[in-house]
C-alpha cells in the first residue's frame, strides 16, 4: 500500500517504499513516487521490475495508462529506471525526462525503438515540466552522486523527491514513517552519504540553492522522508560533510599486492 505524502483538492503524492523484494538482502529498498494532479500524474524514479506491478495498478486506480503525462528519472542507476521497458510499453503517451548525461544510455533498457521520440533531455540548469495544471520543478543536484543528476520539487505539496541525497539504509517499513528529528537517522546515513556523494564542495553549492526554498518534506529514494526540523537539520549537516573524493588519498589508489 502507498503512503500518502500530500493530498489537496485535485493533488496527490504517493510514495511506495516496500515493493522491491528485500528478503535475503539482495536487493536494496528504494521509493517509488507517484503524482496525480487533475487526471493525469508523473512517476518519478520508477525502479526496476520488482516495483512495475503494484506501481501499475495504482496508477490505474487514478487515472488510465494513456494519460501518464512523464516518467521522471533522477539518474539512470538501474534501481531508478530498469523497468523502463515496461513503462514504454503501458503508458504509451508519457515523456521520459532524464539529465542529457544520461539520454543515450536509457534506450540500454528497452527493446529497440521503443524509446523514439520519447526521451526529453533536461538540461544541465534544470527546467519546468507541466504535470496536469501545475509544473514540477527539476533542480540540479549533479554529482549528488551521478554525473547528471536532478531532483525534483512540487510547489503544491512543497515536497523536494531528493534522489539519492537524504538516503537512510532502512527497511521499507521503516520508511514509511517520516521522521522529524535527524539524530535518530544519522547513523544509517553517515557511511552511505560520506561514499556516494561527490565533494563537500557540491554539497555546498546544493545546500545554498535550496535553502530559499519552502520545503516541507525532503523524500528520498532510500529510506524515511524527512519532516520539520529535520530538514534544517539536514541541510547543516551536508553542508559541512566531507564525502567522495574530500577523503580520498594515495592509499586509496594503490596496486593490490
Amino acid at each position: 500500500m502507498p503512503v500518502i505524502l500530500h493530498q489537496s483538492p485535485g493533488h496527490q503524492c504517493l510514495m511506495f517504499s516496500d515493493l522491491a523484494d528485500e528478503s535475503g538482502g539482495e536487493a536494496v529498498q528504494s521509493n517509488q513516487f507517484l503524482i496525480v494532479d487533475d487526471g493525469t500524474g508523473a512517476i518519478i524514479d520508477p525502479g526496476g521490475n520488482l516495483a512495475y506491478s503494484e506501481l501499475y495498478l495504482t496508477m490505474t486506480r487514478h487515472f488510465p495508462p494513456h494519460k501518464l503525462s512523464a516518467i521522471l528519472a533522477s539518474h539512470a542507476d538501474p534501481d531508478i529506471v530498469a523497468s523502463l521497458d515496461r513503462w514504454t510499453t503501458s503508458t504509451p503517451n508519457a515523456k521520459i525526462y532524464v539529465s542529457t548525461v544520461w539520454e543515450r544510455f536509457i534506450p540500454h533498457f528497452c527493446k529497440p525503438g521503443k524509446t523514439i521520440g520519447r526521451i526529453v533531455g533536461i538540461p544541465d540548469p534544470g527546467m519546468r515540466i507541466r504535470i496536469g495544471r501545475h509544473d514540477l520543478i527539476a533542480l540540479p543536484a549533479h554529482f549528488l552522486h551521478a554525473e547528471g543528476n536532478f531532483q525534483f520539487y512540487d510547489p503544491v505539496s512543497k515536497i523536494l523527491f531528493s534522489g539519492d541525497l537524504g538516503v537512510s539504509m532502512v527497511s521499507g517499513e521503516i520508511a514509511r514513517t517520516p521522521v522529524s528529528s535527524l539524530a535518530t537517522l544519522l547513523p544509517r546515513m553517515e557511511a552511505f552519504h560520506r561514499r556516494y556523494m561527490v565533494s563537500n564542495k557540491v554539497l555546498r553549492l546544493w545546500a545554498d540553492m535550496v535553502s530559499p526554498l519552502d520545503i516541507q518534506m525532503l523524500v528520498p529514494q532510500h529510506g524515511a522522508p524527512l519532516t520539520g526540523p529535520a530538514i534544517g537539520e539536514f541541510i547543516a549537516w551536508v553542508r559541512e560533510l566531507q564525502c567522495g573524493i574530500d577523503l580520498m588519498g594515495p592509499r586509496h589508489y594503490q596496486v593490490p599486492a
